[in-house]
């Protein structure tokens, strides 16, 4: 097995750190509010017992950081892996108030999870563990305080769970009005028409967006993916259609290439019924997986984990747009080089931020007592990411900084201005 490992070489706190810090130098941001902003409002380490199907106890441990609420409720995914930690919430948290805060949704940012392996259990301890975790978290998770959403290995079916879990802890009267404690719920249980390939399709979007500028279109542009979840099928769906070529896929399982094209559907059909493992796929072929960032392509979607391109192989990158579907997926070193070598870095609170914007929409919805078609919802998120999008590139332009750089200039002065205007109680 292949294992998309994330180098130990920085941790994406650190890297997160870094880019806060740099670009409070550049905007001379107030000093009371750059500590404010440095550290995390709370974190929330819990452990918890849950029986198994054998009938023996496990205790897992769950997270919860909260970083920043000065836009607006708590917002931000739940993933359940292995690596998961507190520094990895705090990192995660943070990038989530500033992707809110460049979206100009009423938000702040938070992230968590549980640290586990998902495919070493069944579908019903995985149920238990997930309302075992919401009851752990109680009051520090609600539809006007937090409000969680999927990441990785996470889905409407986990967001069900925790919708219900928390629910049910509400007198009869109050249960419909926390419908929207979470965000990516199953459209028959509360949730948004679209939600599910939101990400992705504001991955794509920004590509097109960033092309048409160029005076180019996506047609014939051949484009690599590293991860083949939620993100990455949609993000290549979206993109076949406007006629790129899908060259080659990694996941945790394989790397596999093929130089006419990998189609989208078959791929997805094939991964499918194995846990979304490509592994397998007999119309492309394996190949060594530290090549994989070295094909010779247009662009390059990292849409898995965080720290995946690194010092350690962005001289080998050829392709010239780097659009981050996960989160934190370049380290700073990395990114350095990459800039150095004339690369443009779409960064993941732009580029991923359909799905927030998705989520928005969805807690509208449902605290409106309102159902939207899917036209409709792709539209707003259109919109919304479209307007995202034109105020970081015309800060790239006017400030003549790198893409990273514009989004956060914007995101970190939203917030400075709302604790200028209201003030720091006491």
């Amino acid at each position: 097995m292949i294992t998309i490992k994330e180098p130990a070489k920085k941790s994406m706190y650190e890297n997160v750190m870094e880019q806060f810090n740099k670009t409070a130098d550049i905007i001379n941001l107030n000093p009371d509010i750059r500590k404010i902003l440095s550290i995390t409002n709370n974190e929330i380490i819990i452990h918890f017992p849950v029986k198994m199907d054998n009938g023996k106890v496990e205790v897992f441990t769950g997270y919860r950081v909260q970083h920043n609420n000065a836009l607006g409720p708590y917002k931000g995914g739940l993933r359940f892996h292995p690596t998961m930690d507190v520094d990895d919430a705090k990192a995660l948290a943070m990038w989530m108030t500033w992707k809110t805060s460049l979206a100009g949704l009423p938000y702040g940012g938070a992230k968590g999870g549980i640290q586990i392996d998902p495919r070493n259990y069944s579908l019903s301890e995985l149920e238990r563990i997930t309302r075992r975790f919401t009851y752990a978290l109680g009051e520090n998770i609600g539809p006007e305080l937090d409000i969680p959403a999927p990441d990785v290995n996470t889905n409407e079916q986990t967001m069900a769970w925790i919708a219900d879990t928390y629910m049910s802890t509400k007198s009869p009267s109050e249960r419909s009005n926390n419908k929207h404690v979470v965000t990516g719920k199953p459209v028959g249980s509360g949730g948004l028409e679209g939600r599910d390939r939101a990400t992705g399709f504001g991955v794509y979007l920004t590509l097109k967006l960033f092309f048409e500028n160029k005076k180019e279109s996506l047609s014939g542009k051949k484009f690599i993916v590293q991860g083949f979840g939620n993100v990455g099928y949609w993000v290549s769906y979206f993109l076949e259609q406007e006629g790129a070529l899908l060259l080659a896929v990694q996941d945790a399982h394989a790397t596999i290439i093929n130089d006419e094209g990998i189609s989208v559907h078959d791929l997805y059909e094939h991964s499918k019924p194995r846990k979304g493992s490509i592994q397998g796929f007999s119309s492309a072929k394996e190949m060594d997986p530290k090549d994989f960032f070295g094909l010779d392509c247009d662009f390059i979607i990292p849409a898995a984990l965080g720290n995946q391109i690194t010092g350690a192989n962005a001289y080998d990158i050829k392709a010239k747009v780097i659009a981050e579907g996960a989160n934190g997926p370049t380290d700073n070193e990395g990114e350095r080089i990459l800039l150095e070598n004339g690369v443009t870095i779409i960064p993941d609170i732009l580029c991923n931020s359909g799905g927030v914007i998705g989520s928005y929409f969805e807690w509208l919805q449902n605290r409106n007592g309102e159902l939207w078609p899917l036209d409709e919802v792709m539209a707003k998120i259109e919109k919304k990411l479209t307007e995202s999008y034109k105020k970081v590139q015309n800060t790239v332009n006017t400030s003549h900084v790198d893409w990273r750089t514009a989004a956060y200039i914007l995101a970190i002065s939203r917030i400075e201005t709302a604790y200028v205007q209201r003030g720091i109680f006491p």
